[in-house]
């Protein structure tokens, strides 16, 4: 894997950073979820401190299961009891 340079903005500052390929696009995302989170603080609360809304937007994303985590936990349990009735209709023939 290769190391590439990025920058990111994330509430209004530049980052630049080292990510491998894989995870530019991953990183990216982030950024954007970050500042979309912080743009809809601003917008709905009377909050104008960025550290602020930056602690804020943190704890938000915090405490939100990823969509991709739910996704996977479904699919192993998809797999594990697929697993299982093959398991029991092995036992069957076996028998």
């Amino acid at each position: 894997m290769s190391k590439m340079s990025i920058k990111v903005v994330v509430a209004g500052r530049s980052y630049p950073l080292s990510v491998n390929e894989t995870e530019q696009a991953k990183v990216l995302q982030a950024a954007e979820d970050i500042n979309r989170s912080i743009k809809m603080l601003q917008d709905n609360y009377a909050v104008k401190d960025m550290q602020d809304l930056l602690a804020m937007t943190a704890l938000q994303l915090a405490i939100k299961p990823s969509v991709s985590q739910t996704t996977a936990t479904q699919d192993f349990k998809a797999v594990e009891e697929k697993l299982q009735a093959l398991s029991e209709e092995l036992n069957q023939l076996s028998s």
